[in-house]
């Protein structure tokens, strides 16, 4: 799934604003999948989901369909750890924690919201994406991740760009 110089760079205007601020840099500090940041899985979710929407021709907005890509694990804390707690159940409840997060830090409108929330489905039964931007965003995040898991259990160059 390769982007084009152009394709490439227009993703990067689409998403500037939110790549230079400090939390989103954040995200490279937390372990994702195997060798994976939370941020590099949120770029290759971003990267696959522009791609599957231009070259499908599914019509979605792209400004809302990247932004969304790239915050849907905008959760800010490594769910590996133990710790207090906190953490437990991770695959039930980080997708409120980042909407709440995203709103909070960027206002972020109802369709992004829309598509952080529904992430996670069918894990989340009741969280049903209901838009062409969750429903890519919700497709291409169980492919990126799959992909991040079985084959990026070690260092090495992006599976999903």
């Amino acid at each position: 799934m390769r982007l084009t110089h152009t394709e490439r760079n227009h993703l990067r205007t689409l998403l500037a604003r939110y790549l230079s601020d400090e939390q989103v840099q954040q995200m490279r500090q937390y372990t994702q999948h195997g060798a994976v940041s939370t941020y590099d899985h949120c770029a290759n979710v971003a990267r696959v989901s522009y791609w599957a929407n231009r070259r499908l021709k599914l019509g979605a907005d792209e400004q809302a369909l990247v932004t969304g890509a790239l915050l849907h694990d905008f959760y800010l804390y490594d769910w590996h750890r133990k710790g207090d707690g906190s953490h437990r159940l991770h695959g039930f409840r980080h997708a409120a924690r980042a909407c709440e997060n995203a709103r909070k830090q960027f206002r972020i409108g109802l369709r992004e919201q829309e598509i952080i929330r529904t992430h996670m489905w069918p894990l989340t039964l009741r969280a049903v994406p209901t838009s062409r931007e969750a429903c890519i965003v919700c497709a291409a995040d169980k492919y990126c991740s799959l992909m991040e898991t079985l084959f990026r259990r070690t260092g090495g160059a992006p599976i999903c760009a």
